[in-house]
């Protein structure tokens, strides 16, 4: 066959192109009988298999990271539930802490008081008695000056006898 084209003319053996086209044939023939474009294939379809895993992996990380998303925000609301019930707690315990505390007041000033009045019963107390012993003092030294005034020597041995005839 070489040599019916190559009888038929130099002039198409001498352009470059009929070679080129010549030599894609070899190689797209070598190509089909290697099974080349089977392999090549086999070669897409273990990439794409790989590509697919990797997508299905993402897609479980996602749905992984979505879950844990879920989780947190979960939590958060739960913190901040438990932040607004501990707000509430302090806010109760504030208002026991002052109510007692104004009742204490209360207590402290009624005790006062109660002091105050029972210190002073006890100063009248001790001014009455003060002035009943003065005016006892008095009673007693205006009636010794009377006694003395009305009694002489005579009157005294007479009460003197008296009281030792009564022991």
């Amino acid at each position: 066959m070489v040599e019916l084209l190559l009888a038929a003319g130099d002039s198409y053996f001498t352009d470059g192109a009929v070679w080129v086209a010549l030599s894609m044939m070899v190689v797209i023939g070598v190509m089909i009988w290697k099974r080349v474009p089977a392999a090549i294939g086999k070669a897409l379809d273990v990439k794409i298999e790989e590509i697919k895993a990797q997508l299905d992996e993402a897609k479980k990380l996602r749905e992984e990271a979505e879950a844990l998303k879920a989780e947190y925000e979960a939590k958060a609301k739960a913190a901040q539930k438990d932040a607004e019930a501990i707000v509430a707690r302090a806010e109760q315990d504030a208002d026991a802490i002052v109510k007692k505390a104004a009742e204490d007041a209360k207590a402290l000033v009624a005790r006062k008081k109660a002091m105050a009045e029972a210190k002073i019963a006890a100063e009248q107390r001790s001014a009455i008695d003060e002035i009943k012993a003065l005016t006892a003092n008095a009673a007693t030294a205006a009636a010794a000056k009377i006694i003395a005034e009305k009694n002489d020597a005579s009157t005294d041995a007479a009460l003197v006898d008296e009281a030792i005839a009564k022991l």
